[in-house]
């Protein structure tokens, strides 16, 4: 029994490494794309969150957040603390809205919805650091078009997760929560 446990940790502990490499991967090619929205500079579809995301779902729910959290430690060691404190608090108000709404509706909720959730509050735990940062900042004007903004980027995330999930499956890292 304890090798079993011992096992299935290790499997679990190489997943999320995995992920975490992914979620990195998919963030510096985002970041290789001309920006979708040029008028609205930081707007994108937030690609590397397919691995949170997939985490979430098929893996534990603290894989997910270990990778949300070396996602934000990642970018505050490239791009800096403001840009890591974004990335935190986006990622850990868009993670904990997608397990209460999991812990709330159970399986009767589709990737999609709790996809597009997850990118609206990714982008609120953003404007909330702003103006917390950045005193005096008013950029709530900016909501609007931010909800709207995570609205695409979760339907192209669920979109993408939906696509690939076939070929994860053949490879076999799916486990139970």
């Amino acid at each position: 029994m304890q090798l079993q446990d011992n096992k299935k940790r290790i499997k679990i502990l190489t997943v999320t490494a995995l992920l975490f490499a992914v979620a990195v991967i998919l963030s510096a090619a985002e970041h290789t794309l001309p920006p979708i929205y040029p008028m609205f500079p930081g707007v994108k579809l937030g690609l590397s969150n397919i691995a949170v995301m997939f985490s979430l779902f098929f893996i534990k729910k603290s894989s997910a957040f270990s990778i949300a959290l070396l996602k934000a430690f990642f970018v505050f060691a490239i791009k800096g603390a403001v840009a890591g404190v974004l990335s935190l608090l986006g990622g850990v108000l868009s993670l904990s809205v997608m397990i209460l709404l999991l812990f709330i509706f159970k399986t009767k909720i589709s990737y999609m919805i709790l996809s597009i959730s997850g990118a609206i509050f990714h982008n609120i735990g953003q404007v909330v650091g702003i103006c917390i940062i950045y005193k005096g900042l008013f950029l709530w004007t900016y909501t609007p078009f931010l909800i709207v903004a995570g609205t695409v980027a979760g339907i192209a995330t669920a979109t993408l997760l939906r696509l690939i999930l076939p070929l994860l499956g053949k490879m076999r890292i799916f486990t139970s929560q």
